[in-house]
């Protein structure tokens, strides 16, 4: 592993925890000694990088996160390791921050680490997705946004036009986006057109709201989770750098973090547009966050794509408009379900983990009822 502790400056936390405080068994980079990354777990990295900004912010945000996050109870059978690496402090250029991020997830994720980015504008993700390139895998990436951030890939990256830039990078190695809590009041028709033809998720606010469960298996199917801070409402975060009446909640917000956690398939994670000078609510929401993250992380049934196939019970559902058999699987560990995606021979090695798509119990009964599920068409379009 390469040593990455150069591109970290460490945390000036010297408080006295509890026993089962997280602040008492978090492998925190203190004074001079960086933590010995030797075991599986989550990494916590804070960087605020906050210069591609449309109202070009300073990177002089105050915040207490950590604070709250150290003070925090471990849950139950919390057996994995969190480290806590510090700050990347700001390169002389965004692109010096970029490269950062994107050297030390790469390491992580190869050791079987998920890096927790937190701070920065939303435009970091795209150093996140290029980490990927190297380990020469087809992703999946999810946003929780309010809207879609696509923004013009002849101008400058932003952290409201940064999507287009990842969509369009060569090599593409982006199987699928999806997002979670879009309002269609800031999304154009013809931006809405675009996302459908290329066969995307969306998961609306309104749809959130009503059943926060049809987030899950959305969560189950991503690589990379990047959570724009400005998607929540106003009300519930009780800071004035944020103004959206209408948002995710925080209990909802908290809950998105705990499916992402238990997924299997997800290996890295941001919270993004994080803008706090000392605003106790929003600080704590973050802290929040990460622990919710964590729970859903110790809670890891190991199912696919790390599981066999073996351990499932196999249903197959005929549908006349298709005139052929729909294959699902029902985990015997964790009782969730996925549906199988035929694929064209010679593309079979290249997408072999997006086969198993994850889905719900409904989609299979709604199978039953003969209608095509939506998540077996788009992917299917894909691939042909």
């Amino acid at each position: 592993m390469k040593d990455i502790s150069i591109y970290f400056q460490s945390i000036p936390l010297n408080d006295s925890y509890e026993e089962e405080m997280l602040g008492s068994s978090i492998h925190s980079y203190i004074g001079g000694e960086f933590p010995v990354i030797d075991k599986k777990g989550t990494a916590i990295i804070y960087v605020p990088e906050y210069r591609n900004h449309s109202e070009n912010l300073k990177n002089d945000f105050t915040n207490d996160f950590r604070g709250q996050l150290y003070k925090l109870f471990q849950g139950v059978n919390w057996t994995h390791t969190i480290y806590d690496l510090g700050t990347i402090v700001p390169g002389r250029e965004i692109k010096d921050t970029a490269y950062a991020i994107q050297t030390v997830c790469q390491e992580l994720i190869k050791k079987e680490i998920i890096p927790i980015i937190v701070g920065g504008t939303q435009d970091l993700t795209n150093a996140i997705y290029k980490a990927y390139e190297q380990l020469e895998q087809m992703v999946n990436l999810t946003t929780i946004d309010n809207r879609f951030d696509l923004g013009d890939i002849e101008k400058e990256i932003n952290h409201e036009g940064w999507l287009s830039h990842v969509l369009l990078h060569k090599p593409c190695f982006l199987f699928n986006y999806t997002n979670i809590g879009a309002q269609n009041h800031y999304i154009s028709n013809k931006t809405l057109d675009l996302f459908n033809e290329l066969y995307f998720d969306v998961c609306r606010l309104g749809e959130i709201n009503q059943s926060i469960q049809l987030a899950e298996p959305f969560m189950r199917n991503t690589d990379i989770l990047s959570f724009d801070l400005t998607s929540i409402r106003a009300s519930d975060l009780q800071n004035n750098n944020y103004s959206a009446p209408n948002g995710i909640f925080a209990n909802e917000a908290c809950q998105l973090t705990r499916y992402a956690g238990i997924s299997d398939k997800l290996s890295s994670f941001g919270i993004f547009n994080y803008y706090s000078n000392n605003h106790k609510v929003t600080d704590e929401l973050v802290a929040q966050l990460i622990w919710y993250f964590n729970e859903g992380y110790a809670h890891r049934k190991g199912d696919f794509p790390i599981g066999s196939k073996k351990s499932y019970t196999k249903f197959r559902v005929y549908l006349e408009d298709l005139n052929e058999e729909i294959v699902f699987y029902k985990s015997n560990k964790s009782g969730r379900w996925w549906i199988e995606v035929p694929y064209p021979g010679s593309k079979r090695s290249k997408f072999m983990r997006h086969q198993m798509i994850p889905c719900s119990y409904e989609t299979y009964q709604e199978s039953m009822k003969g209608e095509v599920p939506d998540l077996w068409w788009k992917t299917y379009q894909k691939l042909v």
